[in-house]
């Protein structure tokens, strides 16, 4: 399948002007000059994307969505129903990780995993962490290392909590060792290899992590914390850490983006060492889109450097290396923005997922369905 994107400025994330975007077989062919009519002349089947007046930008990364939806901590029914792929491909992304929270009993390591392969097999490209909050964690093999070395889509370990009251209080030993099975099983198979840490409003913040650079041999580029952005005096601990070679990420869950990058870039912090995610399911996918617009409206970043946090920061902490860019050979995730920065479309390896702003293909568990499924929380009047 040949696919032609015509007509827009394209953010590669950095600005590279009007230029045609030629997909081929999955992935990027070529970004940049082509003789359009000599190409369908060919007498190929070539599918047509009128950007005129839009942006095409990379496809955007989260690395942090619970797919099998919110663990629920106010009894039974507080708990989420799993995400759509409808949901993920609207608001733009096209590579997420999946994880597991506090609940890794109803929750299960096969479940998330089952959820991603599906994921794939409608065009998304899903990843997963192996366990969850737990210290030991819960694996899909009985071990963080067997379960990277066997399955493709786990690439580390998470999310491990920390400072938090859900935590299971793991010492420093423990994570160091997690932190080691997460380094060693990346180094083995070419994946990430991260320990992926969620980290709670506890008065210990980010001190477990500063041990082990501190205390235990641990590569910084294996702590991949996030909620770094509950309170100021995290967040100053967090810049701290980025200094030590550590990405951090902050989530979009409170719709306060714009405030904690901005906070982020006083205290002096490298924009290349944050990501963001929208840790799904209790707030939408849509939240990382909707946040990454804010950004750029309110002032605070330039188009090429808020993508930053979803596509080229995220795609290089996490080793995805035909991801987070649009350069030949890299796969042809991509989404196409109007001049407000709403998804207008969005192609993901290759295959155009939404169009004209609304999802586009019928997943195939709806294909034989007569099933009729609105979902609409009490806080989505109010996001931005």
């Amino acid at each position: 399948m040949i696919t032609l994107i015509d007509g827009a400025e394209v953010y590669a994330p950095e600005p590279l002007g009007v230029q045609p975007v030629l997909l081929l077989d999955g992935k990027i062919a070529k970004v940049g000059s082509l003789d359009q009519r000599a190409l369908l002349q060919l007498g190929l089947e070539v599918s047509v994307i009128d950007a005129r007046g839009c942006m095409v930008v990379p496809g955007f990364i989260d690395p942090h969505e619970h797919l099998l939806g919110g663990s629920g901590e106010r009894g039974f029914a507080s708990q989420t129903p799993e995400l759509a792929l409808s949901e993920i491909a609207s608001a733009g992304i096209t590579t997420v990780v999946g994880c597991l929270g506090v609940d890794t009993t109803t929750k299960t390591m096969t479940g998330l995993l089952a959820k991603a392969r599906a994921f794939r097999e409608e065009g998304i490209s899903a990843f997963i962490y192996s366990g969850g909050y737990d210290v030991p964690p819960v694996t899909l093999t009985g071990s963080l290392r067997l379960d990277m070395l066997l399955v493709p889509e786990v690439i580390g370990s998470g999310e491990v909590a920390i400072s938090d009251l859900r935590s299971t209080c793991p010492s420093d030993h423990e994570l160091a060792r997690l932190a080691s099975e997460a380094y060693v099983g990346g180094i083995l198979t070419g994946k990430a290899g991260v320990m992926h840490v969620h980290v709670g409003d506890g008065r210990t913040g980010l001190a477990p992590l500063c041990r082990l650079l501190d205390e235990h041999e641990i590569s910084p580029a294996t702590i991949y914390p996030t909620h770094v952005e509950r309170n100021e005096r995290l967040m100053r601990e967090a810049v701290a850490l980025t200094r030590r070679g550590v990405v951090v990420d902050v989530d979009t869950v409170e719709c306060d983006l714009a405030k904690w990058v901005r906070f982020y870039l006083e205290e002096g912090g490298d924009l290349s060492m944050l990501t963001a995610s929208s840790d799904a399911s209790i707030p939408s996918p849509a939240t990382l889109s909707e946040q990454l617009r804010g950004l750029v409206r309110e002032g605070i970043l330039p188009l090429e450097r808020a993508l930053s946090l979803v596509t080229t920061n995220t795609a290089r902490v996490l080793k995805l290396t035909r991801k987070g860019a649009l350069r030949a050979d890299h796969d042809a995730d991509l989404v196409v923005l109007n001049r407000e920065l709403e998804v207008v479309h969005v192609v993901a390896g290759g295959r155009q997922l939404v169009r004209d702003g609304r999802f586009a293909i019928t997943e195939r568990f709806l294909e034989q369905s007569n099933r009729v499924v609105e979902l609409r929380g009490l806080r989505a009047s109010r996001q931005p």
